[in-house]
């Protein structure tokens, strides 16, 4: 893969480097819904290996939203190239959070991207609030600035989105503390609230 080149979001014009790691704040299931289809289909477009982890998604939206623009969602699926699982399944494995687990899971669905020749590798990821009372789940803070490390090697696409219904005020200060941009009004904006992940992990003891 070209590591160096820039990418689009799909959700804005901007341009990123291959491994930005975006935190959306989402206040609507319609503000959710359209990150997810406008970064899956860049990503698609671009040739990039994509997926998405949310319970939101419903499939048959996803395919005509995509059939829309050129690509065929079974096609996508059956080629490798796009992968749709829920948050639960993914993120929740036999009812626990191991944020080593998901890290790794990362690091190979990038590193499979280039063995399959793809330009590229992107997940967008909602956390649910239930993670807090899962084994492990104490960790979530801990496993967002682990993925700020482990991109620096294998450079996923990331955006996490946390329905700012359903956590709390102080959790979500502390999601923004460990992602370096966020998503504002609709625009991707560099994080003042970031810590490097090496000194999150020092300032928490990890």
């Amino acid at each position: 893969m070209h590591e160096s080149r820039t990418i689009s979001l799909g959700f804005t014009g901007q341009r990123f480097p291959q491994g930005a790691h975006v935190c959306q704040i989402y206040g609507d299931d319609q503000e959710r819904q359209d990150a997810i289809l406008s970064f899956l289909l860049t990503g698609l477009q671009a040739g990039e290996r994509s997926a998405c982890f949310s319970e939101a998604l419903k499939e048959d939206l996803a395919a005509e939203y995509l059939g829309r623009h050129g690509i065929d969602l079974d096609e996508a699926r059956a080629g490798g190239m796009l992968l749709l699982s829920g948050t639960r399944e993914v993120y929740f494995h036999e009812g626990r959070f191991e944020p080593e687990r998901m890290v790794g899971l990362l690091e190979a669905f990038h590193d499979d991207a280039g063995v399959r020749g793809f330009s590229g590798a992107r997940v967008i990821g909602e956390m649910l609030p239930e993670v807090q009372a899962l084994p492990g789940g104490s960790r979530l803070i801990e496993y967002e600035a682990m993925v700020n490390q482990m991109l620096r090697r294998h450079p996923v696409t990331a955006v996490c989105q946390y329905d700012a219904r359903a956590f709390d005020g102080a959790t979500i200060l502390e999601v923004l503390k460990v992602h370096p941009y966020m998503i504002v009004r609709g625009e991707v904006v560099g994080n003042p609230f970031f810590t490097p992940p090496e000194d999150f992990l020092r300032q928490t003891g990890h």
